[in-house]
């Protein structure tokens, strides 16, 4: 956001599209570069009490029509009326910054996955819907317990933790904007943090011999599943066009801690299982890798047989196979689409290493494979 003298010759000369461009000379005063139009506004903090209520942001008019001298006139009326604590934009009359506003600055801070965004909107449209419009400082401990209660007789203890979850993070950010919150009320409780799945070890001969009874399409995407521990969102999104043979990689295209494509390097015998399946599957002209035309999304939604892993299940058995096939903790994390811990995890990109990670890719699948051949 640059910061200049204003001048007509100088916003006559900013290229649009550019962004915003505040002005020296009167506070909050700036020139909005549209991709197709440039306008002044003025933004500032209301505040009551020594309180934030919120910040507005306030349309003045198009560059085009009214000039600078009018639109620093303008600016410092509305400034005015800011700074006394009335918010132009007749907003609701509020004793802080709200609940809704606290969720909205919370998603600006950093970016966000579009799954993320839709999560955090998700709970605050349907478990914390009461207090949207609610000021953070009239949120009290007892109301938070009182909430928890009725969410955990309703929906359920993890639901309840979940949405608990969520408003002390939106908590924490209006006490980050407001310093007149002294604290955050969720503290009153004890969150369960999210149980930790137990699953019981995976008996490959057995896991064989029914996978191999499943249809060709589902018998390759369970196989798939073991193979790389796809999440179940990730794998089932895989489209034709993501399979490279000839490099041996898939990308994953739909990743859960990241909105970059993952590339995973496949073993041979997945790669030439996922051949198979394209040449057998072209026929019906679908775009997934694994069609479904019964789904209304024309993929398989939900991999998951009476008898053998679920999909989050898999990811269990592929940490845990890597390990007893000898591949390091960070060779396999990287392969599962993990993070590495600490800062120096930070500077490894598993795009970058994909032929590296190749040959761990393999020993999991020999690993597999090796169990196919063994009588019962």
């Amino acid at each position: 956001m640059a910061v200049t003298n204003l001048t007509e010759a100088r916003i006559r000369e900013m290229p649009l599209g550019s962004g915003i461009h505040r002005d020296e000379q009167v506070k909050g005063l700036m020139v909005i570069c549209h991709k197709t139009t440039k306008s002044y506004a003025v933004q500032g903090d209301v505040r009551r009490n020594g309180r934030h209520v919120r910040t507005v942001r306030v349309k003045i008019d198009r560059c085009d029509r009214i000039g600078l001298r009018d639109a620093r006139n303008r600016a410092k009326a509305l400034m005015s009326q800011i700074q006394s604590g009335v918010d132009p934009t007749d907003g609701p009359d509020e004793s802080g910054i709200t609940l809704e506003r606290a969720l909205e600055a919370h998603l600006e801070e950093k970016p966000h996955r579009s799954r993320t965004v839709e999560g955090y909107r998700y709970q605050l449209d349907h478990y914390l819907k009461p207090w949207r419009k609610r000021a953070v400082a009239d949120i009290s401990r007892q109301m938070v317990r009182d909430l928890y209660a009725d969410l955990k007789r309703k929906h359920g203890e993890t639901t309840a933790a979940s949405a608990m979850r969520t408003l002390r993070a939106i908590v924490n950010t209006a006490m980050r904007i407001d310093e007149t919150l002294g604290s955050n009320p969720v503290s009153a409780l004890h969150v369960p943090s999210p149980r930790r799945r137990k699953v019981a070890p995976l008996d490959l001969a057995d896991w064989w011999e029914r996978v191999e009874r499943l249809s060709p399409v589902r018998r390759d995407l369970h196989i798939a599943m073991l193979l790389t521990g796809a999440r179940r969102s990730s794998i089932v999104q895989v489209r034709r066009d993501d399979v490279d043979a000839d490099r041996r990689v898939v990308t994953f295209t739909h990743m859960k801690t990241s909105d970059e494509p993952m590339l995973l390097p496949t073993g041979k015998r997945l790669t030439a299982l996922l051949e198979a399946r394209l040449e057998e599957d072209e026929p019906l002209g679908s775009d997934w890798l694994w069609p479904s035309p019964n789904s209304r999304s024309g993929h398989v939604e939900e991999p998951k047989e009476a008898g053998l892993p679920s999909p989050h299940a898999y990811r269990h058995h592929a940490r845990t196979l890597y390990i007893a096939a000898g591949v390091p903790y960070a060779e396999s994390a990287l392969l599962l689409g993990q993070k590495l811990p600490g800062a120096s995890g930070g500077y490894v990109h598993a795009d970058h290493l994909v032929e590296q990670l190749r040959a761990h890719a393999q020993a999991l699948e020999d690993l597999v494979f090796a169990a196919r051949a063994e009588p019962k």
